[in-house]
């Protein structure tokens, strides 16, 4: 067996780190070897169709394999909120990023709700999951080394590649509310969950990059988690994520 072998098996023992923080402990996650999916959804407040599949996102928080087999995120996209309701989540970034899928997938249009799955069109939420993918892209990782300071690294499969890769880290907030007084969805009051906050991103090589978020407010941010993934240098398809509650 080559070294390298040896070093990813040894890597891949510890597995993920429990999906529960103690309360006043710094954050710190393990991906498994075998890719964890990211489910990203492109939604709005000002969309009357949206609040089904924000729902369905929602019960997610509940289910036992959260944070292990996916690693749910709602991006609020901007494209909307010229039509009578302001969405105050929503960000040019997270339009761009739609937009971003769209080109490469060949088309010229972008809608809501509409999912993304690693990367690719997904319209299965009706059937249930997605299925988990048979990939090995390697271990990520991502460690609170003091309150809101965090080191991301990933070891690939293919140890000593030497390739740049692309990490993402995402701040989100679950079981916040809005009253929505404009738009196809006046009315009704809405909740939301695995809405990103703000994204960042860096390239960097497998030994990693390091990341500094102020911690929002306290108050109508709801429950925050944090969402990571990681990409090959000049692509935005991910190819292993990892996330968990952020505790205060």
């Amino acid at each position: 067996m080559k070294v390298n072998a040896i070093r990813f098996l040894l890597a891949v023992c510890p597995m993920v780190l429990s999906a529960t923080v103690a309360q006043g402990a710094l954050f710190e996650r393990a991906s498994e070897a075998t890719q964890t999916s990211l489910i990203e959804l492109y939604t709005s407040e000002g969309c009357s169709s949206c609040p089904p599949a924000e729902e369905w996102l929602g019960q997610l928080a509940k289910h036992p394999r959260l944070w292990r087999d996916f690693v749910p995120v709602a991006f609020h996209v901007d494209y909307w909120d010229g039509l009578g309701w302001p969405d105050k989540f929503a960000r040019k970034q997270f339009t761009e990023r739609q937009y971003a899928y769209s080109k490469a997938w060949g088309t010229e249009s972008v809608y809501t709700p509409g999912f993304v799955v690693d990367g690719k069109e997904w319209a299965g939420r009706r059937s249930g999951l997605p299925a988990r993918p048979g990939a090995m892209p390697g271990i990520l990782r991502v460690k609170e080394i003091e309150a809101g300071k965090f080191t991301v690294t990933f070891l690939p499969r293919e140890v000593g590649e030497g390739r740049e890769w692309k990490y993402q880290i995402a701040i989100l907030c679950a079981n916040v509310s809005s009253k929505i007084n404009g738009g196809e969805n006046a009315g009704r009051k809405l909740i939301h969950d695995f809405v990103v906050l703000a994204l960042d991103q860096k390239s960097g090589a497998a030994s990693g990059v390091t990341f500094e978020w102020k911690r929002p407010a306290d108050g109508d941010t709801g429950r925050l988690a944090l969402a990571v993934w990681v990409s090959r240098a000049g692509e935005q398809t991910p190819i292993q994520a990892l996330g968990g509650w952020w505790e205060p």
